[in-house]
């Protein structure tokens, strides 16, 4: 309940747009058996079509990042959302290969411009002792939108075919809309808050942590996207039908959710360390029981790997941020970005040797990653030594900016604590 009552109306518009753009990138595990079928791919030419997605998407990322730090968010965010859904969309109109690589190159972009946008905005709508929580809830409103994708996707191809996508352009427009008149407050107030006679100096970054975090990230991303990317495969040859695996990457990622949301409220309440280990070493067996036991018991297994998954999302973000101080928005990119550009890699690599082992073994080997994850931990701070690049007061509520407070380094606590009082 405390993670709920921290929503507020700017929040839930970041969410909002964050649950839009993951909901395309939802449909693409159902999209991917069906073009498959249509076009007579392996499994090595489904990887590349991952693999340009999230390459886009990552590469783009910290770009976007340094442009909303700069020139700050109002349109770079309803364009972003438009973007998306317009050239997802043009996939099932595309009649070749090639075409289909290309509009999912274009169509990744808006999610690149998007993630490093709604991410780095969350500070300045949730209050700094909660910040790990309030990443928590953004991060829902993506992941509920691509828990929801394989179901809406199953019933929009099933009905209308390829382009079945057309149906969500209303939604895309309505949210478009909602962000290009919400995002004025936030962008006055991101201007407002400067590094001040209160702020204390921004620390240079730390290079060594920094890139332990990023490995973690890595491979995380490349173990929960393979899984996302070839389940629907894998379920399909052994004989199960949408109707099976639809729902159950539903539960998959419905779970990351709450594991995102449980994993927030950890590392505000305990470590953020705490969270990263402790996902860490549950993922791997959680993995592999689910390749184990096929079949129904898939939902309650694969709901266990969802959660434990995404539990450190919130944890790595916030660390990484509190790494490199004074540049949230780029922050924000380069973590997005590395993971999903690495996700990507990772289902090429994973689908060429799948074909050439088969694609239960290839997933057995997912768990052999993390365990190198779990190493990296050793390099990575405890909480006491970061601190979060984020605002240290009151959240956005409305169209209105509150009193300004430091964002991009953290305040003293006896300076916070007034400004808390005269906002």
């Amino acid at each position: 309940m405390r993670a709920v009552g921290l929503i507020n109306r700017g929040l839930l518009m970041l969410m909002a747009g964050h649950f839009t753009v993951d909901l395309y990138a939802g449909l693409l595990p159902i999209l991917y058996p069906i073009l498959r079928e249509r076009l007579a791919l392996d499994l090595g030419a489904i990887g590349l079509i991952a693999t340009v997605f999230t390459t886009a998407l990552s590469v783009s990322q910290p770009i976007f990042g340094l442009l909303v730090d700069r020139f700050g968010s109002r349109w770079l965010g309803p364009a972003a959302v438009l973007w998306m859904g317009a050239f997802f969309t043009l996939i099932g109109f595309a009649t070749s290969y090639p075409a289909i690589l290309g509009l999912a190159i274009l169509a990744a972009l808006g999610s690149g411009a998007y993630h490093p946008l709604g991410a780095s905005n969350v500070p300045l709508v949730a209050p700094s002792a909660r910040l790990n929580t309030g990443f928590s809830l953004f991060t829902v409103g993506g992941t509920s939108g691509f828990a929801l994708g394989p179901l809406v996707g199953a019933a929009l191809f099933g009905l209308f075919g390829l382009r079945g996508p057309l149906a969500l352009l209303p939604l895309t427009v309505i949210v478009a809309a909602w962000l290009a008149f919400g995002l004025g407050a936030i962008d006055r107030r991101r201007h407002a808050l400067q590094p001040g006679a209160t702020a204390a100096p921004i620390r240079t970054l730390q290079l060594r942590p920094l890139l332990a975090v990023l490995g973690i990230v890595m491979l995380r991303s490349w173990t929960f996207m393979v899984l996302v990317t070839f389940l629907p495969i894998l379920y399909r040859s052994l004989g199960y039908g949408a109707g099976f695996y639809s729902p159950l990457l539903f539960v998959i990622i419905i779970s990351g959710s709450l594991g995102t949301i449980v994993g927030g409220l950890v590392a505000d309440r305990f470590s953020r360390k705490l969270a990263i280990v402790g996902s860490l070493v549950l993922l791997g067996p959680a993995i592999w029981l689910l390749l184990a036991f096929p079949g129904p018991g898939a939902f309650l297994l694969g709901a266990l790997a969802g959660f434990v998954a995404d539990f450190s999302l919130p944890a790595t973000l916030t660390l990484a941020q509190g790494l490199m101080p004074g540049r949230v928005g780029v922050t924000t990119g380069l973590i997005l970005g590395i993971g999903f550009v690495t996700a990507g890699i990772g289902v090429s690599i994973t689908g060429a040797l799948a074909d050439r082992i088969g694609l239960t073994q290839a997933l057995a080997f997912l768990p052999l990653l993390l365990v190198v994850a779990l190493a990296l931990t050793l390099l990575v701070p405890g909480d006491r030594r970061t601190a979060v690049s984020g605002q240290e007061g009151a959240p956005v509520d409305s169209g209105e900016v509150t009193a300004p407070v430091p964002i991009l380094a953290a305040a003293p606590r006896r300076a916070d604590k007034k400004l808390i009082a005269d906002s």
